[in-house]
């Protein structure tokens, strides 16, 4: 339940991203059909948040240290822009143009996923 709570709060927070920045696209015939692209595209991103960041936190310690965290920003855009890819070779129609449109749809996607979270009572949507 937990993991599907996620999926749904990263699909509104994806949707939030491609209303707010040019150059985050989600495209389809039907509102269902983007949603749905919507949703897949929210599973791809909790994959390479789980999986990925992980390691790069740890090879990057440096630099999150060095900067005082802001070297998280550029990881995040690096990473949305990594699941567009990742969508993109899964013919998924959700495309992130470039380097700035995904900073900021990173985000906005972090904002508006921690503040969706907030609304889920007792940590419904918490990993434990």
């Amino acid at each position: 339940m937990k993991f599907l709570i996620r999926v749904l709060i990263n699909a509104v927070a994806l949707w939030v991203a491609t209303v707010l920045v040019d150059g985050i696209s989600v495209s389809g015939d039907t509102t269902a059909k983007r949603w749905l692209t919507l949703l897949a595209v929210a599973v791809i991103f909790g994959v390479v948040n789980a999986f990925i960041k992980p390691v790069i936190k740890v090879l990057g310690c440096a630099f999150y240290v060095l900067t005082l965290g802001l070297f998280a920003l550029v990881v995040n855009a690096a990473l949305l822009m990594l699941t567009s890819w990742a969508a993109g070779k899964l013919s998924l129609p959700f495309h992130v143009e470039w380097f700035w449109p995904a900073f900021w749809g990173a985000i906005i996607v972090s904002v508006v996923s921690w503040l969706l979270s907030l609304l889920i009572p007792d940590g419904a949507a918490d990993d434990d």
